[in-house]
């Protein structure tokens, strides 16, 4: 992507960048809990640059760049600085750039989306998440289809399909595979558990469909994921 640009990400949606040219960047990474305050209880999946479905990329000219760059400027210096209240002046800068892009793209462009469908899949993308992590082998995932999504959200396979389809651009089945390899990696890296007890942690009826499911997602096994990270905790 040319051109300066400002982008807003949500962490339930994977994204990947390709450098064109030798750019300069800023990154902000920051927690909804990190942002919230008692004033301001509202979730940012309800915000239109966060929610499912909205992710804007705004390009901007130099004008409208120039107190993006400075403030992120600030956020630096604050940081490296030795000031008690550096987390308070961060969520301000953070809520100036948000206010900024929030008067260039009104609200009102991205609530021409079906708002049933928006429910639909923020529902599903929570309650995704909260099967993670995976802290003992004992107490294996127990929703690992778009069929037991559907059933425990009771709607129907397809409304959940396409809704997620709309907003997301992939398939329910693709969002529970990715989020399951992560947890996967995590407990390779993080975990002495051997691949056998992973494979059940993750609900795989037998370690030979985890094994071809991780590697069809990594192109190589989990032991091999293993060694590679940490070879004193390769087990099989």
């Amino acid at each position: 992507m040319r051109g300066i640009n400002l982008f807003f990400g949500t962490p339930h949606i994977p994204y990947s960048w390709e450098n064109i040219d030798k750019i300069n960047s800023y990154s902000c990474l920051f927690t909804e809990e990190f942002l919230k305050t008692n004033n301001n209880s509202e979730s940012l999946q309800q915000s239109p640059l966060f929610k499912i479905g909205g992710t804007p990329i705004f390009t901007l000219t130099e004008e409208m760049a120039q107190p993006i760059i400075d403030i992120m400027h600030k956020m630096i210096d604050t940081y490296s600085s030795t000031y008690v209240y550096k987390d308070d002046l961060a969520r301000n800068y953070i809520n100036l750039i948000i206010h900024e892009a929030l008067q260039w793209e009104p609200a009102q462009h991205y609530s021409q989306q079906s708002n049933a469908a928006a429910r639909t899949t923020a529902l599903f993308m929570d309650l995704l998440e909260r099967q993670f992590p995976i802290e003992s082998p004992d107490r294996p995932l127990q929703l690992r289809t778009a069929n037991d999504f559907s059933e425990r959200l009771s709607i129907h396979m397809n409304h959940l399909n396409r809704s997620i389809k709309e907003h997301t651009g992939k398939s329910t089945s693709a969002h529970i595979a990715e989020r399951m390899v992560i947890e996967a990696k995590a407990l390779l890296k993080h975990t002495t558990w051997s691949v056998s007890e992973i494979a059940f942690s993750l609900g795989f009826e037998y370690p030979t469909y985890f094994n071809n499911h991780f590697k069809k997602h990594t192109g190589i096994s989990p032991s091999a994921f293993r060694s590679l990270n940490f070879p004193e905790r390769n087990q099989h």
